[in-house]
């Protein structure tokens, strides 16, 4: 299970009140709330090792001078030669290192690359594994590494925790009218305002959905918009002809990386160690993490044991 953890912890810091606090006042409901969302996880679906995947870098500064505007209206500070500050509530950034200490204390690897996204450890590693994966997060652009060949799905937490939906490419054609394989091509093509991605002027969801079933891909409409003697409309060949230098760039931003160079991790879930418990009692203490905390290490325990049992 491979979690994208910026998305989960960002829900569980909207989903949590910020009243939720420790005892110095430090607020710790996305830390609370993360815990309680890999305890759901954890027991909803039995993994046999967990990563916590990570922003080393939340804007690649490749993906910027492909697309100037990639996420470029969430940037609060930018560090020239440097990661761009995002613009993050402050109560959810005293969190983060603790969200950090605690996935360590549970023995859940955190890994990042540098100059990459979460989304780039996710693909690397779901792309690398040699058994089924499940990719945990509320980011579409995931939807992209469904692959039932691989036995790779998308957990998708949109909706909510109580009520999450499992993409495997029958799922996403029924969401989309397109595979997987073409979902990358998709979405260069609808845009995302979310990420500062244009896309292309006047082409939605269902034009995109229904140009990717009759060409195949980008390239094929591509193709098809620069031949005239195409069955394409001429407004629609228009639109395409005025998005060229757009899409020349979009697909390597939008596609997510599937080789960074990633050092192979131990991540099989382990039963904690009388050592890693007297560790927990006291990071449950100094941030008052209560029942969240007990709940994921009660879900990870079980987890761990069942698959012992299975190796066994």
């Amino acid at each position: 299970m491979l979690l994208d953890s910026a998305s989960l912890y960002f829900r569980g810091f909207y989903g949590v009140p910020d009243t939720v606090r420790s005892p110095d006042g430090t607020p710790v409901n996305a830390v609370r709330g993360l815990l309680d969302i890999i305890a759901k996880l954890v027991t909803e679906y039995g993994p046999e090792s967990l990563v916590a995947c990570w922003d080393d870098d939340w804007r690649p500064g490749w993906r910027v001078d492909l697309i100037p505007s990639y996420k470029a209206h969430r940037v609060a500070q930018e560090v020239p030669g440097g990661v761009d500050v995002e613009e993050v509530p402050a109560e959810l950034v005293v969190q983060v290192p603790v969200i950090r200490e605690v996935l360590d204390a549970l023995g859940i690897p955190i890994v990042g690359a540098a100059e990459a996204e979460a989304d780039d450890v996710i693909g690397t590693l779901a792309t690398g594994a040699s058994g089924p994966v499940d990719v945990v997060t509320g980011d579409r652009d995931l939807f992209q590494l469904v692959d039932d060949e691989a036995d790779v799905r998308v957990v998708y937490t949109a909706r909510g925790m109580s009520n999450l939906e499992v993409l495997t490419d029958a799922v996403v054609v029924a969401k989309y009218g397109i595979h997987a394989r073409q979902y990358a091509d998709f979405a260069v093509m609808r845009g995302d305002t979310s990420d500062g991605l244009p896309g292309v002027a006047g082409v939605g969801e269902k034009t995109a959905m229904a140009l990717l079933t009759e060409y195949g891909d980008l390239t094929g409409i591509e193709a098809a918009a620069s031949d005239p003697a195409s069955a394409m409309k001429p407004a629609l060949r228009a639109r395409f002809d005025a998005a060229v230098d757009y899409l020349a760039v979009a697909p390597k931003v939008v596609k997510v990386v599937r080789d960074l160079p990633i050092a192979p991790v131990d991540a099989r879930l382990r039963v904690p160690t009388a050592e890693q418990r007297e560790t927990l009692d006291a990071l449950a203490e100094r941030w008052a993490l209560g029942g969240s905390l007990d709940r994921a290490l009660t879900a990870l325990t079980a987890a761990a044991d069942a698959a012992g049992a299975a190796d066994a």
